[in-house]
């Protein structure tokens, strides 16, 4: 144990007293009355049931946040890395396969330790508020779909990374940086049409009065848009959503089947300008910019902490390597990313202002405010959040300042 254990440990501590603490200031705020201009928002009954869906998930998130820091302090202290670390290299001393052994098992145990929560949630507490659609079935499947696609892109990943460290030295973070940019930008551009199928389906929006309506907004503020798809998110839950990915020619706007049943034609239309104002904001590009510098200059950072063997023997490996370096690095570096998240945060609400600013000016404002308050109220949200929870966590405005602001 070195200076760096401690260091590590603090972080840990800090972290989750933290959390639990804007968990807590949040949680106070679960019976506020509603403010005046959200009061359309939940009747009496529906906003009691509100308050209980956030009590209940506060609880069960007090809980879990406390197992899984006792987990990872248990871990640390009692050797749990090096315990893993000597098994892998009983198996093999190649460095890649030794790091893609170590981080399989870590990861998928990890999940296996905490799949009775994640079960409970969906199927206890979800089910519960009437928000489940998921099977049994379909649970546990795309668990192994999510291993088997985090063993294939995470693992393909890692493995060049390690590679171009063996080859390059300390200038292996350019390398890796190449790579990681290369497969964001592929996966911004390809992720609806390569990704999205291995879990839902998707169709093409049925001509009718909804596609002439979208495409006659697009048409009026031109914007191309040529892919226009419907996912059963229905199968998994009753929550609604609509997303915009890609560009140029892969650019594509995806609804959900639950939004079209929850909200009016003139609504969807409302949420998909909002949606088309970002992208003429240019945030998408600038998020993704972002994204590759941040990553850019934590690669640069890792490149300086690597071979440093106190990192290793930070998290109780003897053995100093480059897999043991990273679980370290990635602990003591979380300060940095709390940071930068906060700075990304206060961005994206800033953005979401101007696309609703936008959806405002090009459509309509009172469309968008009907659309959100309906959105709010299906998925229970929280109408009264806490400043510092909203500045810790929050990527979108508050509703009600969300709804001030379409009202100027």
């Amino acid at each position: 144990m070195n200076i760096l254990f401690y260091v590590i440990i603090a972080i840990l501590v800090f972290q989750f007293v933290l959390e639990t603490t804007l968990d807590y200031l949040n949680a106070r705020h679960y019976s506020d009355p509603i403010p005046d201009d959200l009061g359309d928002v939940f009747d009496e009954k529906e906003y009691l049931k509100s308050q209980d869906y956030k009590k209940t998930n506060y609880k069960f998130g007090l809980f879990t946040s406390s197992f899984s820091l006792l987990l990872t302090l248990g871990f640390l202290s009692f050797g749990g890395f090096e315990m893993v670390d000597q098994y892998v290299r009983s198996i093999t001393e190649e460095p890649i396969f030794m790091a893609l052994l170590f981080f399989g098992i870590i990861m998928i145990g990890n999940d296996l330790i905490t799949l009775p929560f994640s079960y409970y949630s969906t199927f206890i507490i979800e089910e519960r508020f009437g928000f489940n659609k998921t099977s049994k079935k379909l649970f546990f499947f795309d668990k192994l779909k999510g291993w088997l696609m985090l063993a294939l892109f995470g693992g393909g990943i890692l493995a060049s990374i390690i590679l171009f460290f063996e080859l390059a030295g300390p200038n292996f973070w350019i390398y890796a940086w190449a790579i990681v940019a290369t497969f964001t930008i592929f996966m911004n551009l390809f992720y609806s049409k390569l990704i999205v199928p291995i879990f839902n389906k998707q169709t093409p929006l049925e001509q009718g009065s909804l596609k002439n309506k979208i495409e006659g907004f697009a048409q009026n503020v031109g914007f191309e848009l040529q892919n226009i798809f419907v996912i059963d998110g229905s199968k998994r839950s009753t929550k609604a959503n609509a997303y915009f990915s890609g560009f140029g020619r892969e650019k594509r706007v995806t609804l959900y089947d639950t939004l079209i049943n929850d909200l009016e034609e003139e609504e969807i239309v409302a949420v998909l300008a909002h949606e088309v104002g970002h992208y003429k904001k240019n945030h998408i590009i600038f998020n993704l910019t972002a994204s590759l510098v941040l990553t850019a200059a934590t690669l640069f950072i890792l490149s300086l902490f690597i071979n440093n063997p106190e990192v290793s023997y930070a998290i109780g490996v003897t053995n100093p390597s480059f897999h043991a370096a990273l679980i370290g690095f990635a602990i003591l570096y979380s300060p940095i990313s709390e940071i930068t998240g906060l700075i990304m945060n206060h961005l994206s609400r800033k953005f979401e202002y101007q696309a609703d600013d936008y959806a405002k000016s090009t459509y309509a404002a009172l469309p968008l405010i009907s659309s959100l308050k309906k959105l709010s109220k299906n998925s229970l949200s929280n109408l009264t959040p806490h400043p510092a929870y909203v500045f810790m966590h929050y990527s979108h405005p508050p509703l009600s300042k969300r709804i001030a602001n379409l009202k100027k």
